[in-house]
């Protein structure tokens, strides 16, 4: 399949074939890394990547993906380049598009990354936006394909504010894919009626479909996959914590939750994940309003049917496969 000189900006850009097709390119590649076998295909050529919102898992998983393809690649952090400040995205794209082969961005606004690409002369790849993040839900895809065997049939919810890039991207992902999806949330944090509109009519054209609930025990019945995320934003105010660990509560995974699944069933999460109350911002939010787990209990984030670390490292086959699919 030849996909070279694609943007991969949003899975609304692809088809279903082309998206199996990366996840078929990525076991492919997952393989030659277990085996030791050598992949330098794009030997010579040289990525940017810019973040303007930092990240471990997708920093890590472009850099080493790059270095194993043979590339070098250039980070530049929230302090790195003038994009925005002193000179326009417009013109970031002209000029490093001189330079690389490729553009990978990470920060705000879904518009960004798409002018980033309208205005690029090379390829520029979405690591997350405030809408979407398409190189996570093809590791999770990816994820779920090794543990059953098939995505066609699944039912996957998600738990959580579904407004903004996990939701949006898990709903379309498993329209693509056949898989069923349920939104598991208050009303108030539903995904747009426009994209839920939009995913219906895809998921018609691949057998499966899309609900929405505000009962958790109803999201969880029957379901395979349970997915769930923080409950703040990158990028929102601190100050939304108290109100949304009110509206959310409810709908955190427990082992409770997870009774209600398929006996097979998994548990997954893009992380990071506050399940305890072992990092800085969880310590202040357990000691500000007496929470120690949030979104998942920690019982649940290390049971065997926690497939989260498997996900982080499936980032890095999956974003090998989409550089190598659209620079080959």
């Amino acid at each position: 399949m030849d996909l070279k000189g694609r943007d991969f900006l949003k899975v609304l850009d692809y088809s279903s074939e082309e998206l199996k097709y990366l996840i078929g390119l990525a076991i492919s590649f997952k393989e030659k890394k277990k085996n030791g076998e050598l992949h330098k295909y794009l030997k010579g050529k040289n990525v940017a990547l810019i973040f303007e919102k930092d990240s471990t898992r997708t920093r890590c998983a472009f850099e080493v993906a790059a270095s194993d393809l043979g590339m070098s690649s250039t980070y530049l952090g929230p302090t790195g380049s003038q994009m925005g400040k002193k000179e326009t995205i417009e013109d970031t794209a002209r000029v490093l598009s001189r330079m690389y082969d490729g553009i990978e961005y990470r920060g705000f606004g879904q518009d960004i990354v798409e002018n980033l690409a309208k205005y690029s002369d090379v390829p520029v790849w979405n690591g997350l936006t405030n809408e979407f993040h398409p190189t996570q839900v093809l590791a999770d895809f990816m994820t779920m394909y090794e543990h059953f065997g098939h995505l066609e049939g699944l039912s996957l919810v998600y738990f959580g504010d579904a407004r903004y890039n996990m939701g949006n991207s898990l709903m379309i992902m498993s329209a693509k894919m056949g898989v069923n999806f349920t939104c598991c949330a208050p009303k108030s944090l539903w995904p747009s009626e426009d994209l839920i509109k939009q995913a219906r009519v895809i998921a018609d054209e691949n057998g499966s479909a899309i609900f929405l609930t505000d009962d958790p025990k109803e999201g969880a019945t029957g379901k395979d996959v349970v997915y769930t995320d923080v409950w703040v934003s990158m990028g929102e105010d601190d100050k939304v914590w108290k109100d949304r660990i009110k509206m959310l509560k409810p709908f955190r995974v427990t082992t409770e939750l997870m009774d209600f699944t398929n006996e097979n069933s998994i548990f997954m999460h893009c992380l990071p994940s506050f399940h305890n109350n072992k990092t800085r911002i969880g310590k202040e939010i357990e000691d500000k309003y007496g929470v120690s787990e949030m979104e998942v209990t920690d019982e649940v984030f290390e049971s065997s049917k926690s497939k989260v670390f498997d996900e982080a490292e499936n980032r890095m086959h999956t974003i090998k496969a989409v550089m190598y699919a659209t620079l080959k």
